[in-house]
């Protein structure tokens, strides 16, 4: 019985640490965000407009799922975004009753900035995130993931 509350104190605390090592890299990024002009928000969408395959037609459909957001949330985003000149819609040819979304000049050198700065801070991040990761493994009793 001892052992299951060590375990389980072992696992929260796991758990809770890596909690904190991720929640200061969102704080960082949603600085990072406001800094460049941006909600956080913002952000998160111009990543995933400009992150996604070029099979895939970035829709706001698309991107409410990849935000988790409600679609009409998304479009009041897309809505802001394209009054700030980060992003433009055009019809799609295959489906008229569909925008795509398109990152202008501007929202690929805010992105740009913004992905610098969030590469430098995820490489000084790395080892302390795997370190958490690895315990959470460890202390959860899931099988070793090689990280890399």
């Amino acid at each position: 019985m001892r052992s299951e509350i060590d375990d389980s104190g072992r696992l929260l605390h796991t758990l809770a640490d890596f909690r904190y090592e991720l929640r200061l890299f969102l704080l960082f990024s949603e600085n990072a965000a406001q800094e460049a002009g941006l909600q956080p928000q913002q952000h998160q969408l111009l990543l995933q407009v400009a992150g996604a395959s070029h099979e895939t037609p970035v829709t706001i459909a698309f991107a409410a799922g990849r935000l988790g957001l409600k679609h009409n949330s998304t479009v009041e985003l897309v809505d802001r975004s394209e009054r700030e000149d980060l992003i433009e819609r055009t019809a799609d040819k295959e489906d008229k009753r569909r925008a795509i979304l398109r990152l202008t000049r501007k929202g690929r050198q805010v992105l740009q900035k913004l992905s610098g700065e969030h590469a430098r801070e995820l490489n000084e991040m790395a080892p302390r995130l795997v370190r958490a990761l690895r315990r959470v493994q460890v202390h959860s009793g899931a099988p070793a993931v090689e990280v890399l």
